[in-house]
């Protein structure tokens, strides 16, 4: 028996057919046990003296590699314990490195009092677990005989593993989360920049940090971060947590009413907190304690490689946090990555996975090293490349598979800090305007509740503010003429009339979405002016942002007296407030690139259930000479199409005797709105499905399933589909070794060269952009440099500049003599690009020609835009 095709096509069969194997043997197939961990106790001596004895319990995870690795110390959030790290540590040990997880003290069965991570306590502490790693046999140790070492965790763990960092120079690296650079700051905000003894109360958040240490929530295994928060709360709602409150359990001493509101803490943080919350305001004492615990007391003293991950959705630690803490380190010279993620004390998308594999991939650089000596010294660490310095997590839109949102990341290769790369200014009008603040401060208008959407698990948190009549001032622009991305901290200028001193809270929002706050979490700028009769101005900080506003758009400045969440005056007021300068300053940064949202694993898949169908009708021989016979008299045309038709199962016609003929040379758009049957077209064009009339033929050979004419033909349809941690290059080579053609026929070199991914083709697809991921796909379509290169919506997502890109690539290849045809919904791309249009309507052909041509028909109309002539089309057509 003889086979289509030959050896190839038998080779195509036995490459995908192993690749199905492989990939069903590796889901199915049982997975090692996680590593169970060694609980242990360990003995530290902490204190201003040294003289203070603290057992630790803590939890030691052998890497499942075996022999000696790089150690992780990971650190949980406040209210947390080592059990609510153990996944990750697990997940760590898993991948090779040694990790110890502990309780800090006054958490868990941990003892001690909670010091909130004091140079003199838990900061000792931390460096005495050091201490015990470099007796671990597991432990790689550098060239001074100190344990290579990072650290990692989340809050409360972020900000040990940075103060540690300050103080032990044996730590080699870090990667701190939704954590905070100066406790002060995040307690007594004032987005004036007048500092802390300034600030406004945080008082929702400091009663839920404080009570999360107190005695009824002591032991409780919230989970770090938002996880404590919600822990906290919990207990605070009459959860299952901790023990009642007015007790410290059967049969035990009634406790006092100052350790039952924060019973586990050193008395003397306890009794600072007391004034404080009485009073709503900032004590000296208060900021040198909090400070103290702050890595803005230990300037320049970081200087390892550092990467920072820190939440949108977070009222506790806002993204000015993050900002302020990479400044300081890498103006001491060390490497530092920033990401801004989805979720954070407020709730929203954790990113657990994400931040896992960002994680685990900064300590495979900086820890995995074995040649570097010691810890990475700065200037080491100054010569060596740290890809991109910023990430920032997106709104991807539903994945068509689960329905749900997803995420993507837009990467950049610096970090803009909070005022962005460049800045848009965005004209806000209103008149001055009165607001009062009620008796009592209340009722309160609403920003946020602390930690509720933590509490619910939901993406949200509170969902929607609520600005209480008179007593909010609101400005608003009119609608944006163009798209607009935020990125960073806006900025506004405004006056306040009155006498005395004034709290307000600063709002953003879209207001063309209803009373939905632009600003992730529903975050507020709180503001704390001194009023003259004759106006103080004012510039105020809004909350950073990642946020997209399309044409047409409103932005909208609220400006509150109240806030739930905030300490406020007591006494009645009245006040005006108005603008000082009648413009929001927008921070911008351009050079920030997303892909496209990461497929399931379905989409990846399909492509290759498409070339094992593909193949096995060629191995059935279902394809029949006579059928690919060629027509001498088109064997230099590259498509013509005749009386092309295909029926819906309803009847309905998708396509109706559709015809036309494309030419060497050509770049041709096929245009027509949903439901013109430009994608069914080019389904039946690729072989993928039969007409029910007509023919399609590629250089004079009939099209059919497993026509050897199609190997001249390369696509890629409604979007590309490649294995993310896989680089670009292995990506290729492996579709290109499905196809069961020799190496040498893909010209692997040119099509990289035409697509200009550079040396990112090197790279793992799931840190591309979305252009990337675009021009990857383009690449793959073009191996073979086959003469016809059929592309759906190749600039889908893309930015401008990267369109532009696009726009070059597709015509360097037609040059070539070859042919190309696009899908495209973007008209004004399209007349830029194409040098031929076919226009579709309800499966007919409305119009085909030259663009140039079609664009003269509409002088005769008073318009040279093909959007103009197009929507003339298919009006006439309707």
């Amino acid at each position: 028996m003889t086979f289509p095709g030959g050896r190839r096509a038998m080779t195509a069969v036995i490459a995908v057919v192993i690749l199905a194997v492989a990939a069903i043997t590796w889901a199915v197939w049982p997975a090692d046990p996680p590593p169970r961990g060694q609980d242990l106790t360990i003995d530290v001596l902490d204190g201003p003296a040294g003289d203070q004895r603290v057992k630790l319990d803590a939890t030691f995870f052998t890497p499942a590699s075996g022999g000696k690795a790089p150690a992780v110390l990971l650190g949980h959030g406040f209210g947390g314990s080592k059990t609510s790290v153990r996944d990750q540590a697990q997940r760590l040990a898993q991948h090779g490195y040694a990790v110890l997880t502990w309780s800090a003290r006054g958490f868990g069965r941990s003892t001690g009092e909670i010091a909130l991570n004091s140079p003199d306590y838990e900061v000792k502490d931390v460096k005495q677990l050091v201490d015990w790693l470099a007796t671990r046999p597991e432990v790689r140790l550098d060239a001074a005989g100190d344990p290579r070492v990072g650290m990692a965790g989340g809050s409360y763990g972020g900000a040990i593993a940075l103060m540690t960092a300050a103080y032990d120079t044996r730590i080699d690296a870090i990667a701190p989360q939704i954590t905070w650079y100066d406790l002060a700051d995040a307690l007594f905000p004032n987005a004036t920049g007048q500092g802390p003894a300034t600030g406004v109360f945080k008082k929702m958040w400091a009663g839920i940090f404080f009570s999360a240490g107190g005695t009824r929530l002591s032991g409780l295994s919230g989970g770090g971060g938002a996880g404590g928060a919600a822990a906290a709360l919990t207990g605070l709602t009459g959860g299952t947590g901790g023990t009642p409150s007015g007790t410290a359990g059967p049969g035990a001493t009634p406790l006092t009413p100052q350790q039952i509101q924060c019973g586990r803490f050193l008395p003397q943080i306890c009794d600072i907190y007391q004034e404080i919350a009485e009073k709503g305001r900032a004590t000296p004492q208060a900021i040198e304690l909090l400070r103290r615990s702050s890595p803005v007391s230990v300037p320049g003293k970081i200087r390892i490689p550092t990467l920072i991950i820190q939440g949108q959705r977070d009222s506790l630690f806002p993204l000015s946090h993050a900002d302020a803490n990479a400044r300081a380190i890498a103006a001491a010279g060390a490497p530092v990555e920033v990401s801004w993620i989805n979720g954070g004390h407020d709730g929203g998308d954790s990113e657990a996975d994400w931040v896992f594999d960002r994680t685990s991939a900064w300590f495979d650089k900086w820890l995995r090293d074995a040649t570097t000596p010691g810890h990475p010294q700065v200037a080491q660490a100054a010569s060596v490349a740290t890809g991109e310095a910023f990430t920032v997590s997106r709104d991807g839109g539903r994945d068509p598979g689960t329905r749900r949102n997803t995420i993507v990341h837009a990467g950049g290769d610096r970090y803009p800090g909070l005022t962005g790369t460049a800045t848009t200014k965005i004209a806000l009008t209103g008149p001055d305007q009165e607001v009062a603040n009620p008796p009592g401060g209340s009722p309160a208008s609403i920003s946020s509740i602390p930690g509720f959407g933590s509490l619910l698990g939901n993406s949200s948190g509170l969902g929607a503010a609520l600005d209480l009549p008179g007593q909010a001032a609101t400005f608003e622009s009119a609608p944006l003429t163009a798209p607009l991305h935020l990125t960073g901290s806006p900025t506004a200028q405004i006056r306040v009339y009155g006498q005395g001193e004034v709290t307000l809270f600063a709002k953003l929002y879209d207001a063309s979405t209803g009373q939905l706050a632009v600003l992730p979490g529903n975050l507020t700028a709180p503001v704390r002016v001194n009023a003259t009769p004759a106006g103080t101005s004012a510039t105020i900080a809004l909350p950073a942002v990642d946020r997209q506003f399309d044409t047409g758009r409103t932005l909208r400045l609220v400006l509150t007296t109240t806030d739930m969440a905030y300490a406020t005056p007591a006494a009645p007021a009245v006040y005006r407030v108005g603008l000082a300068s009648p413009e929001l300053v927008v921070p911008t940064d351009g050079g920030l690139s997303a892909p496209a949202t990461g497929p399931a694993w379905w989409t990846w898949a399909m492509p290759l259930a498409a070339i094992l169908v593909a193949a096995i009708l060629v191995f059935i021989g279902r394809v029949r000479r006579a059928d690919t016979a060629q027509d001498p008299a088109l064997a230099e045309v590259p498509l013509q199409i005749t009386g092309l038709t295909k029926r819906y199962r309803n009847g309905e016609k998708a396509v109706n005797e559709l015809s036309f003929t494309v030419e060497k040379g050509q770049v041709l758009g096929l245009l027509g709105p949903n439901g013109a049957g430009k994608t069914t077209t080019m389904r039946m064009l690729m072989g993928l499905i039969h007409p029910d009339a007509g023919e399609i033929k590629i250089f004079g050979s009939r099209v059919v399933p497993g026509a050897p004419v199609l190997s001249r033909l390369g696509s890629f349809v409604e979007g590309p589909g490649f294995l993310p941690h896989l680089s670009g290059l292995d990506n290729l080579e492996l579709y290109w070794r499905a196809t069961g053609r020799p190496a040498a026929d893909a010209h692997m070199a040119e099509a990289l060269e035409i697509a200009g991914l550079g040396n990112a083709v090197e790279r793992a697809v799931r840190t591309y952009s979305q252009g990337m991921r675009q021009r990857l796909a383009i690449a793959q379509a073009m191996l073979g440099l086959p003469d016809l290169l059929v592309l759906d919506e190749p600039t889908n997502g893309l930015d401008p500049p990267q369109i532009a890109e696009m726009r070059k690539v597709l015509r360097a290849y037609a040059a070539g003599d070859r042919t190309v045809i696009v899908s495209s919904h973007l008209l004004g791309e399209v007349e830029q690009t194409c040098s031929h249009v076919v226009v579709m309507h309800r499966g007919r052909l409305i119009s085909n020609g030259p663009v140039a041509e079609l664009l003269s028909r509409g002088d005769l109309n008073g318009s040279t835009r093909l959007e103009d002539v197009f929507l003339d089309l298919i009006g006439e057509n309707a």
